[in-house]
């Protein structure tokens, strides 16, 4: 026992002390109803988040304001909730049916209500996940906009920069800046945040939108003018969570009414007693894969079938979109559209219907209609989400008839996650999931493997991943620790612990489903949070994505259809006879 030296806890140590601090702290807040960010009940929140310094918030805890943290966080938060001192977290309580518009955040679904001058609303139906998303997001975003209260407040009575009087007069002129105004206010801005005139001239067009260009030097202004406000007026900003919201959440509400829903369709249409393949994933690779070869021949001819899918992700194409989309509808595609609040569209392929699609989907076995298979996509869950919607969408279901079990043949799971192991547009192959913070661990026998999908270009690697609380509270030293250590983790990602757990519960505990039920997961990189200026703060994929997600649904349905498998020697031209 002598011999045994006492060493000081790691990085890794302390930040993962510093997560499960701050997953234990959201759910006591949320218990007690509600908490000011920047008072006491926030600290702890506050504290533990600038002792993690997560990757994707950059700066955080340095003097300088933290530019491309700060717009992933509000390309997540609603439009104008800089300028709100009350944050609502509520459940789906009827706004939609009232004259508030509903504020859609761009890279999140959720519907949000600008209540009045001071509140916003934002809705909560996938679970608790969201709201650790959303308060982890608002921890950072109120401690940015002290900074910049530190950086412009003079004295104790309130005397504030020259630079912040500047930025005032720029941001309250009712009249469009020209150029000059809008570089002097640059100028002051950049002196305010601790940043260079370079650096915030570039991040500024990419807040803008087209009904506020001014978006950027407007966050800046109401996060200080509200950090001001707490200091020298003590008028704290405030979350809370509605009754309605605290009593809801657990009880699976918003997946129940969705599944249901899914479940009616399949009965209406007599697909219930069908071989059943349901995947998550996106609303248009597993149509575009089936389809879009026959729906756009003429396009063919000019470009490859990966250069067509390209045009097909391009939001620009929507005559390309529409024209795949007319020739799945007319061979018996259903589009499903979420009423639940859960967020995630369906849509149901009947392969018996199924003639103008691509060739290679019709080498599969010859079947009798009632026993080909029926493809059910879902579109992506967040986080928690994931085992709410598969575990009731894998209950039977109950019609007046009794209980009617699904016949579940596949279920497969895509996806993109952060890789330790490679970079942008690399596709991972997971060999078993772990649970963070905790030590549920899933491993499984996954229907894909590495050789499936290499040798087309793209680095493949397998290993097991991570299912992370959230994306946003990683930092390099717990991630290399679960990469170097016997662990072997290739990545992270929000869902696969979940999916798995609804599916072993389904399948092996309650007898829902076969247990013989094939299961696929494979993700393709969008980030690598161990590279600085790879992590997802540092923008989207781009065109980088489209090549694995559509290599990864080739691969799926190919296994779906039982596609026989070309050799190599097979794959090599023939040589001509002389």
């Amino acid at each position: 026992m002598g011999n045994l030296k006492l060493q000081g806890r790691t990085r890794a140590q302390e930040s993962s002390n510093a997560i499960e601090r701050m997953y234990i702290t959201m759910r006591h807040l949320f218990n007690r109803g509600f908490y000011k960010p920047m008072g006491v009940s926030g600290e702890t929140l506050r504290e533990a988040l600038l002792i993690l310094r997560p990757e994707i918030y950059g700066s955080v805890a340095e003097e300088k304001v933290e530019l491309n943290g700060l717009l992933y966080v509000m390309d997540r938060l609603p439009l104008g909730l800089e300028e709100c001192r009350f944050i609502n977290l509520t459940s789906d309580e009827g706004y939609g049916n009232s004259h508030f518009k509903p504020i859609v955040p761009p890279k999140r679904r959720r519907n949000c209500y600008r209540i009045d001058e001071e509140q916003m609303n934002i809705e909560i139906t996938r679970g608790r996940s969201e709201i650790y998303d959303i308060l982890t997001h608002l921890t950072f975003l109120f401690i940015e906009s002290h900074k910049i209260m530190r950086r412009v407040l003079i004295d104790e009575e309130g005397e504030v920069s020259r630079d912040w009087q500047k930025l005032e007069v720029a941001v309250t002129q009712k009249e469009p800046l020209t150029q000059a105004q809008r570089e002097v206010a640059l100028t002051h801005t950049a002196n305010i945040l601790g940043r260079t005139f370079r650096e915030v001239t570039t991040i500024y067009p990419l807040f803008s939108t087209p009904s506020s260009p001014e978006r950027f030097l407007h966050i800046i202004y109401f996060l200080g003018k509200l950090a001001l406000d707490e200091m020298l007026n003590n008028n704290k900003r405030i979350v809370t969570f509605s009754p309605v919201l605290r009593e809801r959440l657990g009880h699976h509400i918003h997946g129940e009414i969705w599944a249901n829903k899914v479940k009616e369709v399949l009965l209406e249409k007599n697909l219930m007693n069908r071989p059943l393949h349901i995947i998550s994933a996106n609303m248009h690779s597993v149509m575009n894969t089936l389809y879009a070869s026959e729906a756009l021949k003429p396009e063919l001819k000019k470009k490859s079938l990966f250069g067509i899918y390209e045009d097909l992700s391009n939001n620009a194409n929507g005559q390309l979109r529409m024209k795949v989309m007319k020739n799945a509808v007319s061979e018996g595609m259903i589009f499903i559209e979420d009423t639940s609040g859960a967020n995630i569209d369906v849509q149901i392929f009947d392969t018996a219907k199924m003639s103008l699609v691509n060739p290679k989907f019709k080498t599969g076995k010859k079947l009798k209609d009632e026993d080909k298979p029926v493809i059910m996509v879902m579109d992506y869950a967040f986080g928690e989400q994931a085992y709410e919607t598969m575990d009731e969408m894998l209950k039977p279901y109950q019609s007046d008839q009794g209980n009617i079990h699904l016949n579940v043949a596949s279920i497969s799971i895509m996806g993109k996650a952060g890789i330790l192991v490679g970079g942008k547009g690399d596709i991972m192959i997971p060999t078993a999931h772990l649970f963070e913070g905790t030590a549920d661990n899933y491993p499984f026998h996954n229907e894909l493997s590495k050789e499936d999908l290499e040798g087309n270009g793209i680095h493949v690697c397998d290993g097991s991943m991570i299912t992370v609380l959230g994306t946003s509270l990683q930092n390099k030293d717990i991630l290399k620790f679960f990469h170097e250590s016997t662990w072997n983790v290739v990545g992270l990602e929000m869902e696969g612990a979940h999916y798995q757990k609804a599916v072993q519960a389904a399948a092996r505990l309650r007898k829902n489903i076969s247990e013989d039920v094939k299961v696929r997961y494979a993700y393709y990189a969008s980030d690598n949070p161990l590279e600085t200026g790879s992590t997802l703060a540092s923008g989207g994929l781009g065109t980088t994505g489209v090549k694995p997600t559509y290599l990864i649904t080739e691969k799926i349905l190919e296994q779906i259809f039982e596609v026989p498998k070309v050799s190599e020697k097979e794959k090599e031209p023939k040589k001509e006879k002389a």
